[in-house]
């Protein structure tokens, strides 16, 4: 029983939505999109949601969402996001953001890795480090980083 209308509608003509699997660990050129702050779920705390595109190579256009938990009443989570914010804003070289939107638009290099699945979610991707494009401008792959970041750099982004 359906009563929504699809005439006219052609599989053929459109692409297929891509998968939502997630990306190869490593580093990766990306670039800040969105931003928001939202409510923890307990209610008693606030993080901010990254919409972060991956903006080079294979896998370009592709999404990370983080979280980063600002106002917590665990202090330890509130501190490591705290530290994540700040390796963020150092790599994006906005030092005293007024809004986060001040960390929009920005090329800089995030390292992500794979979160396994579990209560009841797919597995997804998370950001375990951020650093600034000029650090590693020699690499090609994310997995080339660690050996060509001492390199002599020499070649300039588009962006610079």
């Amino acid at each position: 029983m359906g009563n929504g209308n699809l005439q006219g509608f052609n599989a053929e003509a459109v692409e297929p939505q891509d998968s939502f699997d997630p990306i190869p660990a490593g580093w990766y050129t990306a670039m800040i999109v969105e931003t928001e702050v939202k409510q923890a779920k307990s209610g008693n705390g606030q993080y901010l949601q990254l919409r972060i595109d991956v903006i080079e190579g294979e896998h370009k256009g592709r999404v990370v969402f983080e979280r980063l938990n600002i106002v917590n009443d665990n202090q330890t989570a509130q501190e490591i996001a705290q530290r994540q914010l700040s390796a963020l804003c150092r790599a994006v070289g906005v030092m005293q953001p007024n809004d986060s939107t001040d960390l929009h638009d920005k090329p800089l290099l995030v390292k992500v890795s794979i979160r396994p699945a579990g209560n009841g979610y797919d597995a997804s991707n998370t950001i375990k480090a951020y650093e600034a494009v000029g650090n590693a401008e020699t690499w090609t792959t994310p997995t080339e980083k660690n050996t060509a970041a001492s390199e002599t750099k020499t070649t300039k982004k588009p962006w610079q």
